[in-house]
């Protein structure tokens, strides 16, 4: 009950104070007496340079009350402010805000529950007051330790604690409402503020229930919900704050997020982690996401030491960041994420490595476990940079296969980007086969309007050179990255299993006219297709799916880019693996020799329907109706099942098993097709790329004991007509004397001789030599007439197939032989 003072006292006493006096009734269950609450307010509106007064006599009452306990008057002087604080809008209300302050923090200072609920309510509605002008003095730092501490209340009842942390919760918001319309707001997004707040929120939304409820956009809870549950109502003050950052105060808010799940270990298992990212990602403004995206790199790179799995469920946050980042924007992190993530790869692999070597005499299971946490990080890397680079519009994909394709590490370069030197042989081929999956994704949906465009000169050569490792798993992720970039109408899915096709016109094929760029590729990269596809059939290791995806490779090489030249090329390729099969040179296993059999049958079959000659068709149907019934070992349906009786040799086979040149050619040349290439046996080039790759040439020596100069250019070409003198002859023959100019014409001869097409080279032997023969026949007969020397040869060797012999006289340049 409040003192009472004397009729003489109270006339002299301030008229604002007897006002306020008036409103305490003399029993506080009363409440606030209206009446005189009127006029008070009217006294304050009327007069508002009195309203710090008011304010500072409220709270000097309140403040008394509340260390005697008589909280009856502490709920009427807190309505009373309320009353005044809506009712006066003026710039003196200042001053009165801060005796208002004063006194919610006096409530929020005690140790009763209810009158920190009370100071809480009566802090929202201060929070929701727009004022004129912006206050430069106040500061809320109290408030914000306050409702902080409040969030994390552990009262026994468990009643009264959710009734704490909703106010606590509240408090917040206000804060943050508050701060962030007012001009001094930066003030909320310090470092030291946030470092109390963000937690606070985490903490409270780790209780949630339902854990769907926090995927997704903001969601809009009834208003029992946000009363009620403290997960929810923290969950959107949460939202609410990421939703008023901005571009200098984002990474304030961010990076307490990392700091609580690393305190509290939410990393494994990570559901949470996910949650509250999916969260941020959402609530945040779009053009702000690389933020984000950065930070979550930097802090992989600080935890790059942790275990796998803490490691796997940063890297799980970062695949859903990116994944909500990729449909707005990215900003100029695209590179970065890539970098930061092949980086961890390679960590990754090492860690793996260095465990099993440490490892070696420990237990199994250990062993076993280690590896296995590391894959988990590795693969998740993975999902991270294909769903990544998969997202991306064209132009900047094209650019991201271009970075992951310069990490693959080749051996025999070590001006790679990715460092494996140290990793040794097996790491190496792990980093080559994670970064082939990571590009698979890639490329996965890639649509170039051209294949120049996804396939050009510096992607395709060091994509190809994989495919010439003695790995079966490495030749099939590059045959399947070939896939994605060359099939451009989505028939993939209708060639998959090698089979013969009855009709081909049911799998319903999508093509288009073959463009001029498509032409042109065809013509200076298609010999390099031919070739590794070539190769790729002669490997020992290979299993059925490599025989499947390089029969799906001739099969969408022939519908987006074969025209008549094309199909050409693709039927003498075709013959020269049946060749392989036939000859075996390189002593391939029976299994090895049949699936190319099969590879060849499927695909004449499929090539034969395609360009739709009868003939054509006609032999090939005969054939493979031969070997049904003689030989049924040379057709897909046979030779890759799990039980099949291998022929013990094929040497014995009759012809009409075989498909045959000759009646290919006839039946071709009655269509209209040039069939004179036919005649003309492929053979692949000789490229760098067979030392690069550590297997052996299809080329095993090419000996060259005449110096021949080279030809093919029209800048380096020498006059035929030009006089070949003795001192000419002897000064070439004198290997110790060679100068600069004679050792650049051999460099070019070198690299004719690994680039030029085969058949180019031998006609231009033969035309060399020939000349050769003649002018050092007319010059020793001229000059001292030597008796003819039979013992010197000119030898060109191409495999097992000898092109040219004439004989010269004692003439050998040991240093121009090409292996």
């Amino acid at each position: 009950m409040p003192a009472r003072v004397c009729c003489c006292c109270a006339a002299l006493r301030p008229r604002y104070k007897r006002l306020v006096d008036n409103i305490f009734p003399e029993d506080p269950k009363d409440g606030l007496v209206k009446a005189d609450m009127e006029k008070l307010t009217f006294y304050a509106v009327s007069a508002p340079e009195k309203l710090d007064r008011i304010g500072a006599y409220l709270a000097e009452r309140l403040s008394r009350d509340v260390v005697r306990h008589r909280y009856g008057y502490v709920l009427i002087a807190m309505e009373a402010l309320d009353q005044l604080l809506m009712a006066c809008h003026s710039q003196s209300i200042k001053p009165f805000v801060e005796s208002f302050l004063h006194m919610v923090a006096k409530l929020l200072e005690s140790g009763e529950p209810k009158l920190q609920v009370l100071g809480t309510n009566s802090f929202v509605k201060f929070a929701n007051i727009e004022e004129d002008t912006p206050s430069y003095h106040r500061r809320y730092d109290f408030f914000v330790s306050r409702f902080s501490a409040m969030c994390h209340s552990c009262d026994h009842d468990p009643e009264i604690q959710t009734e704490i942390r909703i106010a606590g919760i509240r408090g917040i918001q206000g804060v943050v409402r508050k701060t962030v319309n007012d001009e001094l707001r930066a003030t909320i997004w310090e470092p030291q503020h946030m470092d109390k707040i963000v937690p606070s929120l985490l903490f409270n939304m780790q209780k949630i229930e339902d854990v769907d409820s926090r995927i997704g956009p903001p969601s809009s809870p009834t208003g029992g919900e946000k009363e009620e549950n403290p997960a929810v109502l923290a969950e959107n003050c949460f939202r609410e704050l990421l939703g008023r950052a901005t571009y200098g105060n984002m990474n304030n808010a961010v990076r307490p997020v990392f700091a609580h799940l690393d305190h509290h270990r939410l990393w494994d298992p990570n559901e949470f982690a996910v949650s509250c990212f999916k969260i941020i990602m959402y609530s945040i403004q779009a053009q702000y996401s690389h933020h984000v995206i950065q930070e979550i790199l930097g802090h992989l790179d600080v935890r790059k030491r942790d275990s796998p799995r803490v490691r796997a469920g940063i890297i799980q946050v970062l695949l859903e960041a990116v994944a909500i980042a990729a449909k707005g924007s990215i900003g100029p992190t695209v590179l970065e994420v890539f970098n930061t993530l092949l980086k961890h790869l390679r960590i990754s692999v090492d860690f793996e490595l260095s465990d099993r070597r440490s490892s070696a005499g420990s237990a199994a299971f250990s062993t076993s476990s280690k590896e296995s946490d590391e894959r988990i990080v590795q693969n998740a890397i993975i999902q991270t940079i294909g769903f990544f680079g998969s997202n991306l519009p064209d132009y900047q994909r094209s650019e991201i296969m271009m970075f992951i394709m310069g990490k693959v590490p080749v051996f025999g370069i070590t001006s790679q980007s990715l460092d494996t030197s140290h990793l040794g042989d097996l790491g190496t081929r792990r980093i080559q086969i994670m970064l082939l999956r990571s590009l698979l994704m890639v490329t996965s949906g890639y649509k170039a309007t051209a294949i120049t465009n996804a396939l050009p000169a510096p992607f395709l050569d060091p994509l190809l050179s994989p495919s010439l490792m003695e790995d079966s798993e490495l030749r099939q992720l590059v045959l399947e990255v070939l896939h994605n970039l060359i099939d451009r109408h989505d028939n993939r899915a209708k060639l998959r299993g090698i089979r013969i096709i009855p009709d081909v016109s049911d799998l319903k094929i999508k093509r288009d006219k073959i463009s001029r760029q498509d032409v042109s590729f065809m013509k200076k990269h298609g010999q390099q297709l031919y070739r590794h596809i070539y190769l790729g059939c002669k490997e020992e290791d290979n299993v059925q799916k490599n025989f499947e995806l390089l029969y799906t490779s001739l099969a969408l090489t022939t519908i987006e880019l074969a025209n008549e030249e094309v199909v050409i090329d693709l039927i003498r390729l075709a013959i020269a693996l049946q060749d392989i099969a036939i000859i075996n040179e390189d002593n391939l296993p029976m299994f090895n020799r049949c699936g190319v059999m099969a590879l060849v049958a499927a695909y004449l079959n499929f090539l034969s329907q395609m360009i739709a000659v009868p003939a054509f068709c006609q032999h090939v149907s005969k054939v493979i109706e031969t070997r049904s019934l003689e030989a049924p070992y040379f057709l897909p349906e046979t030779i890759f099942k799990d039980k099949c009786n291998l022929p013990k040799s094929l040497e014995k086979h009759e012809k009409n098993l075989f498909f045959l040149t000759n009646k290919i050619a006839e039946s071709l040349g009655g269509s209209g097709y040039s069939v004179e290439r036919l005649s003309v046996p492929y053979v692949p080039q000789v490229t760098d790329e067979d030392r690069l790759s550590r297997r052996k040439s299809i080329v095993d020596t090419v000996s060259i004991q005449v110096d021949i100069l080279p030809g093919n250019s029209t800048e380096d070409k020498i006059d035929s007509t030009e006089e070949i003198t003795f001192e000419a002859l002897k000064k070439a023959i004198d290997n110790n004397g060679l100068e600069e100019q004679e050792k650049e014409k051999r460099r070019l001869v070198i690299e004719k001789f690994q680039k030029a097409p085969f058949e180019e080279i031998a006609a231009q032997c033969e035309t060399k030599a020939n000349l050769l023969h003649d002018r050092l026949a007319q010059i020793l007969e001229l000059t001292i007439r030597p008796p003819p020397s039979p013992s010197g040869t000119m030898t060109i060797t191409a495999g097992h197939a000898h092109y040219q012999s004439v004989p010269v006289y004692e003439m050998k340049f040991p240093d121009l032989c090409v292996y």
